[in-house]
């Protein structure tokens, strides 16, 4: 019997001094919306490492009506494959944060074991393509218009059978369509499968480094006509082998290209740098952001890459198991280091294990804050809940000045304890601020409404290519509140999650954004006109304002 690497007490108190009371950010709004999506993954546990994963969510516009719909990621029984545990699920927005169950006419038929999405517009037809990770052959959904999607996953020669987590579209050659990047996390079988237990000779998972079974990510190339070309021994991508879970991407060297972070679960994480003409070198050592700041590999689950500390600059923040820190690694001109005890999260995290993760104003005041949501992958002790022994708290942290964070001592109207994993970000009821959606290891779907950022004004820019789909990787440099900041119009970050890809700014009390200045995909670099707060403004890349 193996037993899971050493197990310390879970640390209930969150790092020295108390945090500021700041009142309830967020309120349960589940059974208001009409969400009722439960994940399963089986009649009981079998103990293989595919259970305790989790899967994610996905936050897009299905359906071309201008609000946010909501894609659920379900299980499945790895023991008995034909066992129906209702599938992945499409809820299209009424357009005021309540939902109604779309999958069935949408056509979206998926009974995989699932693990995350991500949305994109795969075929350049100015619709937002899905494309879903299993355990085994992922699937495209092709987007048809009006919330209509096909099965394109042939058509279009994305097939891969292997376990794959989160994904990410992105135009990685600037040739003007969207390539695909997808992180695999094992070459795993049933066969793979041995039995672990805790000193106290209690059953439980298996530590992924046991498995000794790391996959090589895959990068596919859009050949501009519907199909794609795995090109991942061409790019150097598929030379390294990893147990990627989290997924960001930018151009972090300031070269003009788009570069890839991976954090891999128990091993180094991966920077890929963007060579150019279709090739990438690893240099997370070069860059200082493969181990944490006393060199250790650490078990990255979900990653952020925002400008958390406002001096303009792409910062980093990858969420870990107990006993590890949610690791913060600031951008220092080329390189990165690890800042985290600068922050303020170093003993908040400590105790709790962080997979989805968000960087978004909840409250208007101008500077990012943090969502983590929390779930074991470890029965271990003291528990906060022997009933349910995996679940722990979410945190909420407020951002404070330089890259500080406090965490919120009462986040919650209704504190909850939960195995959560994925976590996406958006305006689900229209009302200017950001919402919450958190899917749960075996359990429901929460929606969770901010009832935090009425506290100041804000301002959304939804920025889109001529097609009408949305600009992702359009960077936004702008000054709130005499604070310098740098936003990304970017779907992929969390873990196994989508989230939406506006760009959304928190104003305080100023009633209009000015001086602001958006950098293109294409390259165009545009002054912006003053915007005024309360709205959502729609610009679109070369054309006339």
């Amino acid at each position: 019997m193996r037993a899971w690497a050493a197990l310390l007490p879970w640390l209930l108190l969150a790092g020295c001094g108390d945090p500021q009371d700041a009142g309830a950010w967020f309120r349960d709004a589940t059974e208001a919306s009409g969400v009722t999506s439960v994940h399963r993954f089986g009649a009981s546990r079998s103990y293989w490492i595919p259970e305790i994963t989790g899967s994610g969510v996905a936050l897009f516009d299905a359906d071309g009506d201008e609000d946010l719909d909501l894609f659920f990621v379900q299980g499945a029984d790895l023991r008995d494959p034909s066992a129906d545990l209702g599938g992945d699920q499409l809820w299209l927005n009424r357009g005021d944060g309540t939902f109604t169950d779309g999958t069935e006419a949408a056509g979206i038929d998926e009974h995989r074991f699932g693990m995350g999405a991500t949305v994109g517009d795969a075929d350049g037809d100015g619709d937002l393509d899905l494309f879903v990770t299993n355990v085994g052959q992922n699937v495209l959904w092709v987007n048809d218009g009006a919330g209509r999607f096909h099965d394109g996953t042939e058509a279009a020669g994305l097939r891969d059978d292997v376990w794959s987590t989160s994904a990410a579209f992105l135009d990685h050659d600037g040739d003007g369509d969207l390539d695909l990047f997808v992180c695999n996390y094992m070459t795993w079988s049933p066969e793979a499968e041995f039995e672990c237990a805790l000193p106290s000779g209690v059953r439980d998972y298996c530590a992924p480094g046991n498995y000794k079974i790391p996959a090589p990510d895959t990068l596919w190339e859009n050949l501009g006509d519907g199909r794609f070309r795995d090109a991942s021994q061409s790019s150097g991508i598929g030379a390294l082998p990893g147990t990627a879970l989290g997924v960001a991407w930018a151009d972090l060297t300031d070269d003009g290209l788009l570069d890839l972070y991976v954090a891999n679960d128990g091993m180094q994480n991966h920077l890929w740098v963007n060579q150019g003409e279709g090739r990438f070198e690893e240099a997370s050592l070069v860059h200082a952001c493969g181990f944490s700041g006393e060199g250790k590999s650490e078990a990255g689950m979900g990653v952020v890459l925002a400008d958390l500390d406002g001096d303009r600059a792409l910062d980093l923040l990858v969420t870990h198991v107990h006993n590890e820190t949610n690791t913060f690694y600031r951008k220092r001109g080329r390189r990165f280091r690890d800042d985290t005890r600068d922050t303020g999260m170093e003993g908040a995290s400590l105790g709790s294990t962080g997979f989805g993760v968000g960087a978004e104003d909840f409250d208007h005041d101008g500077i990012l804050d943090l969502y983590v949501a929390n779930g074991r992958v470890a029965n271990f002790t003291p528990r906060a809940d022997d009933g349910a022994p995996y679940a722990e708290p979410d945190q909420v942290f407020r951002g404070l000045e330089g890259g500080r964070f406090e965490e919120l001592a009462r986040p919650f109207e209704e504190a909850a304890l939960t195995v959560a994993r994925g976590a996406a970000f958006g305006d689900l009821d229209g009302d200017g601020d950001l919402d919450v959606v958190v899917s749960e290891n075996g359990g429901p779907l929460r929606v969770l409404e901010n009832v935090a950022g009425g506290r100041g004004r804000w301002v959304t820019l939804d920025l889109r290519l001529p097609s009408g789909a949305p600009a992702l990787g359009a960077r936004l440099e702008a000054e709130v509140g005499g604070r310098a900041t740098t936003r990304l119009a970017q779907v992929a970050a969390s873990f196994a999650s989508a989230n939406d890809p506006r760009i959304h700014l928190g104003l305080g009390e100023a009633e209009v954004l000015e001086g602001a200045r958006l950098h293109w995909p294409n390259g165009t670099i545009e002054e912006l006109p003053p915007l005024a707060a309360g709205s959502v403004h729609r610009l679109v890349q070369d054309e006339p304002r």
